[in-house]
């Protein structure tokens, strides 16, 4: 079979037929996903009267997701436009006292630069005009300056020169490119160009910036002023062997005047994200001591402010923090997945925890069902965040006399009148019996007593999550008449570090028990037809696609979305190459090519008989390119039904980033799944006209 873009195998579906449904409503169609809108990154004003957010929207006409920054009020709900127009808007951060704003923006034409806006009048200036984006923005106590991070360009290594004498108007090669360093690409950013990112500190009513950092090393955010404007708080890792030891960074607290640097933390690990309380006094921050396993959950730490006196208020938690923020000087604010619910709560000095808010989502990136979720708080503990149901991507919320109270509708107008798939949750249990979540998404319409052909879909990670959120693919499948099973399998996180370390040194492994017990509770349900079953997942799904059709043959059709094939090939090739071999495997690749091959699907292939299409984004950096084409190959060598799929442009994270390749790719997994269905003629797809 040819390679075939996503289009070509789209337009080999069903032609769909308008659903009759109960009034107006009608199916969820890949049209669609040029309507959806979704809040994210919620700023809170200092006085909690205010929200700005911003607005993720698509832009049919650009065929990307464009961000704006809105402001809402916080006890009426009504809102305005802040920033939008051309461009990219977003980071909006408060000044202290709540009378400016400041923000990252970009007519399009360049860069997105540092913006502040006085917001009584509306008068916004550019204070920045660099070559890259500012990130990590940080306003001073005083307002008077921000503090934010840029990669600062370098001069790369030269190995000899081209020859001399090119003739005036000639026009030779372009000159060779010389790579030296362990982390030389990044999945999403393409070759890295020379240089390092470092901290700049500039003044608000215009002027200059100064540099305050230097060398060898990238320096990272969030940044933390000291309550008296004195000291700066970043994350590095500045380490000797740094690019082969890239979980080992630390707290650095920084003199702005002089630029002197001292290290706060010292231990082995990953240490950053760092806070001064109000008072100064102390410093919150995540972290973990890395025994070099696959999974760690990140902990709450609490220091004085010279360092001294470093514990976790977490550890008895077993889940993992990841974002925190002082209300007053004894209490913070964290939130962290439970049980794939993504929480809000109240963190004291002496580690009780209380929770504030449960059921935060995303609104944006929301192709597959993962959790999320975005907050911030008030000087006084109101907390802005966002969140939703299974039906649309996140919106505003705010907490008010202790309960969260919605602030936006920003889909509802067009997505009420929508016959959105229903999601319930399956209960599952494992073969040895442990729990296992998972949720069961059903046809719209599907009456009781009716089957439907079920697309097991797995998550990728594989350590994260899937949750009780919003999802593209979810629903553009089962308006195609599927029903969408999807779960946490062992490796999970938000279930402890226990559940999460199951699969460490043996992935893919037990988890597999755990899928295959899933589907059997969709067929015992009654929903799933046991006779058309098929399955799809990218990344750490897309490696469980592979290895389950190379352990069964149950399923009818797989999809196996940028996925690792060849763990050997994959260390050496992956952005992540330094972490791989020691945190994931004991030794690396040349030394134990064995344990390598085990747990690789290609070691199964000659198992494979079921119809497998292969995804994969064309500038994956991730999963290479070059994983994805090799099953491709094997499958092909073996005269197994198979055909690859490349996404032009497309990342890793990146590959459902573009609306119309998010639909196409979803369509071209459900053409493919169609070719495959021994059921009656697909049913009725309810994909009516836009």
């Amino acid at each position: 079979m040819a390679i075939l873009p996503a289009a070509v195998l789209a337009q080999e579906a069903p032609e769909p037929v308008a659903q009759e449904t109960a009034g107006p409503q009608r199916g969820f169609v890949p049209g669609d996903l040029f309507r959806l809108q979704g809040a994210t990154d919620p700023q809170i004003s200092p006085d909690g009267s205010r929200i700005a957010y911003v607005r993720s929207s698509a832009d049919i006409m650009t065929d990307k997701v464009v961000p704006s920054i809105w402001m809402v009020d916080a006890s009426s709900g009504e809102q305005r436009p802040l920033v939008t127009g051309e461009g990219a808007h977003f980071t909006p951060r408060w000044s202290p006292d709540g009378k400016r704003m400041a923000y990252v923006s970009s007519d399009g034409s360049g860069a997105p630069q540092l913006h502040v806006m006085w917001l009584a009048g509306g008068e916004s200036v550019a204070l920045t005009g660099l070559p890259d984006t500012p990130g990590a923005i940080a306003w001073s106590p005083d307002g008077s300056h921000i503090a934010y991070t840029v990669r600062v360009p370098g001069k790369g290594t030269q190995l000899g020169a081209p020859p001399e004498g090119m003739p005036e108007g000639a026009k030779w090669a372009e000159p060779l490119e010389i790579i030296d360093k362990v982390n030389y690409r990044s999945d999403g950013g393409g070759y890295a160009q020379a240089g390092y990112d470092h901290v700049f500190v500039i003044a608000t009513d215009g002027g200059a910036p100064r540099q305050l950092t230097f060398g060898d090393y990238d320096d990272g955010g969030p940044l933390s002023w000291s309550p008296d404007g004195t000291t700066l708080l970043f994350g590095s890792n500045r380490s000797e062997d740094a690019e082969r030891q890239t979980m080992n960074s630390e707290v650095f607290a920084l003199d702005v005047a002089s630029g002197a640097i001292r290290a706060l933390t010292s231990r082995f690990g990953p240490d950053g994200s760092a806070v001064f309380s109000p008072d100064g006094r102390k410093i919150a921050y995540l972290g973990f001591d890395d025994a070099k396993r696959s999974y760690e959950n990140a902990e709450l730490y609490v220091m004085n402010a010279d360092g001294s006196d470093a514990h976790s208020l977490t550890a008895g938690l077993d889940r993992s923090i990841d974002t925190i923020a002082w209300v007053g000087n004894s209490t913070l604010y964290a939130s962290y997945d439970d049980k794939a619910v993504t929480k809000v709560a109240r963190i004291g000095l002496d580690g009780f925890v209380r929770v504030l808010v449960e059921g935060l989502t995303p609104g944006a990136h929301y192709d597959r069902p993962y959790t999320g979720g975005s907050f911030s708080v008030s000087d006084k503990g109101r907390v802005a965040y966002t969140a939703s149901g299974t039906d649309r991507p996140a919106d505003l919320w705010v907490t008010s006399s202790g309960k969260g109270e919605r602030l936006t509708d920003l889909n509802g107008t067009w997505i009420d009148h929508k016959a959105m798939a229903p999601v319930r949750k399956l209960a599952v249990t494992a073969p040895d019996g442990r729990p296992v979540d998972a949720w069961l998404v059903t046809p719209p319409g599907l009456q009781p007593g009716q089957k439907a052909p079920l697309i097991l879909e797995i998550h990728g990670g594989p350590m994260a999550a899937y949750g009780p959120t919003f999802s593209t693919d979810d629903q553009l499948y089962a308006a195609h008449g599927y029903a969408v099973l999807y779960t946490n399998p062992r490796g999970s996180t938000s279930y402890g570090e226990e559940f999460a370390r199951l699969i460490d040194r043996d992935y893919p492994g037990p988890d597999y028990d755990d899928l295959m017990a899933a589907v059997d509770a969709a067929i015992a349900d009654g929903v799933a037809d046991p006779d058309n079953l098929f399955v799809t997942g990218g990344s750490g799904g897309g490696v469980l696609t592979a290895w389950i059709v190379g352990k069964t043959n149950r399923f009818k059709a797989a999809a196996s979305q940028k996925p690792v094939i060849d763990w050997g090939s994959f260390t050496l090739t992956s952005d992540g190459a330094p972490i791989y071999h020691d945190h994931w495997f004991d030794k690396p690749v040349w030394e134990e090519p064995m344990v390598y091959w085990k747990r690789s699907p290609l070691s199964l292939v000659g198992n494979v008989e079921t119809p497998t299409l292969v995804v994969v984004g064309a500038e994956d950096y991730r999963t290479p390119v070059s994983e994805s084409e090799q099953y491709y190959t094997a499958l092909q060598l073996r005269g197994i039904p198979t055909a690859l799929v490349k996404v032009p442009g497309a990342s890793h994270g990146g590959i459902a980033a573009r609306p119309s390749q998010s639909a196409a790719k979803a369509s071209a997994i459900l053409a493919w799944f169609d070719r495959y269905r021994t059921d009656r003629a697909a049913p009725d797809s309810g994909q009516g006209a836009n």
